[in-house]
């Protein structure tokens, strides 16, 4: 058979674009929980409308953004028992506990509190209406993080045995599961990812508005009350997208180090394969660019920094690194088979790994500049007041063809950047699981092994060719109704006490539900 049109090969890229496409939407849920819940906090405690109207505003990209994720979710637990009932039955001991967890603890309190959250904006008292979306907020993280155990233990197994009867895995220490280091690295890893990406996605809307709002004062439109109302709860968000995008993007380099030791000493092969190091190295160092042939090691251009690979080993720069070609006669020598069987895609692995630092780490570099450009407010003219609010109003003239260059181009930069986080984590998970071929669980089941045997290639294609175009189809609602909701901005039909505003129509049913 065609090794393309293998079942394996199909499941996988059936596993593979399902997977990715539904943690598009795990970062925004999980980092847009969090934020709207800062931001009703603030207005809580100081009762300012900016904050009120900017929770609203979040809240509503949030509700859209965890309807997809959970439809999409659901479609992963169904394709363990279509295409991958042997990995199934062998894990399902260890691998279950940690997602019954889940959804019986973590989804539990998303579903219900999320329902409070929704409909209880003038029937709870504002402190108990916080606490249900900060409880959502923890809901998305314990999600997280059980489900981040499950996929640890496949890359470390621990707190197993194997029933000599069965041959299968059987769970003796959860806590194990839980806790160890892969499991902590990991999740403290992908959850500052994935406020980077929510930061980065608060910033770039934001900008979107406050760039519209400038093109309007530069045409002569003078703010109403209104407008500059919208104004105020937009650079409030501004605000908080660039801090949340920076301290998250420091905690993912740092994460990002630590996880890097954990997976040298756990896979040394994802480590040789993420610098495309078929040679052992003393000190080893990491290429930021090649060009040529890295599935053999011949690069035309290369530009390297010496020592770098080893520091991401062994916290220091002189040590040696395993390269591909002893690490794959290593493994055969420990599981069997030949050299070659060990060696996942280099080329996916070099690349992945390269493009997750650099795609993701690009909106932390905007966070940066974007703080710097916003300090004590040089990127505006003098504020006015409006009742409570303090509102600020955009820059309209032109101080030098730099200035108004670097502003013009600031703006854009901020809506680009939301797109790269979301990339990066991509690029991520590919690496993360790609690096780690040809285990399905590491150094216990082959992927190979791990697949139904009764699903032929007919049936494999059927289900993936319909869930891509479900996907598909799926992808087209979400970022309509985001595009929608995000065109349309801030909602100023009620004020922060519930009344309805003067100028708007008060009967618009269903206003606090969404």
């Amino acid at each position: 058979m065609n090794l393309a049109l293998a079942p394996e090969t199909l499941a996988r890229w059936q596993f593979g674009i399902t997977t990715v496409y539904h943690f598009l939407f795990v970062p925004l849920t999980i980092s847009l929980a969090a934020i709207t819940a800062g931001l009703e906090t603030a207005w809580v405690r100081t009762g300012k409308e900016k904050y009120f109207h900017a929770t609203k505003f979040w809240g509503k990209l949030f509700l859209i953004n965890i309807a997809m994720g959970v439809v999409t979710g659901i479609v992963q637990e169904f394709q363990f028992g279509m295409n991958w009932s042997d990995y199934s039955r062998f894990v399902g001991d260890v691998f279950g506990a940690p997602l019954a967890m889940e959804a019986l603890i973590a989804f539990f309190f998303e579903s219900t509190f999320i329902g409070l959250w929704i409909f209880g904006w003038d029937k709870l008292p504002k402190k108990i209406h916080c606490a249900c979306i900060w409880i959502v907020a923890i809901g998305t993280v314990l999600s997280a993080y059980f489900i981040l155990a499950a996929n640890s233990w496949m890359q470390h197994p621990t707190g197993y045995t194997i029933d000599k009867s069965t041959g299968k895995a059987q769970l003796t220490d959860i806590w194990r599961v839980l806790t160890q280091n892969t499991t902590l690295t990991q999740f403290f890893h992908t959850i500052t990812a994935t406020f980077i990406a929510g930061g980065a996605f608060v910033v770039g809307v934001a900008s979107y508005h406050l760039w519209k709002a400038k093109r309007r004062q530069a045409a002569g439109q003078a703010p109403g009350e209104k407008e500059r109302k919208k104004i105020g709860a937009m650079r409030s968000s501004l605000r908080v997208g660039l801090v949340v995008t920076v301290i998250a993007g420091l905690g993912t380099a740092i994460s990002g180090d630590t996880l890097g030791k954990v997976m040298f000493e756990q896979q040394p092969m994802k480590m040789a394969a993420a610098e495309a190091l078929w040679e052992t190295k003393e000190p080893a160092p990491f290429s930021v660019f090649a060009v040529g042939n890295v599935n053999k090691g011949h690069n035309t251009v290369e530009l390297s920094i010496p020592g770098v690979l080893s520091f991401l080993a062994h916290d220091n720069f002189a040590d040696s690194v395993p390269g591909i070609h002893d690490t794959a006669k290593a493994e055969a020598e420990k599981y069997g088979g030949e050299p070659e069987d060990y060696i996942p895609n280099i080329f996916v692995a070099f690349w992945g790994f390269r493009l997750m630092i650099g795609v993701g780490m690009t909106s932390f570099v905007a966070g940066l500049i974007g703080l710097w450009t916003t300090r004590k407010k040089r990127w505006l003219a003098p504020e006015f007041r409006t009742g409570d609010e303090e509102v600020p109003r955009l820059m309209l003239t032109k101080r030098t063809e730099m200035s108004t260059f670097f502003t013009k181009w600031s703006w854009r930069i901020g809506m680009l950047t939301m797109l790269f986080p979301i990339v990066g984590i991509a690029f991520g998970w590919i690496f993360t699981e790609m690096g780690r071929q040809p285990w399905v669980v590491y150094g216990l089941m082959k992927t190979k092994d791990a697949v139904s045997p009764g699903v032929g290639t007919g049936e494999v294609i059927t289900s993936m060719v319909v869930f891509t175009l479900l996907y598909g189809i799926l992808a087209v609602v979400e970022a309509r109704l985001l595009v929608k909701y995000v065109k349309a901005g801030l909602c100023l039909l009620y004020t922060s006490d519930g009344d309805a505003a003067e100028s708007e129509d008060a009967d618009k049913p269903m206003t606090f539900a969404y």
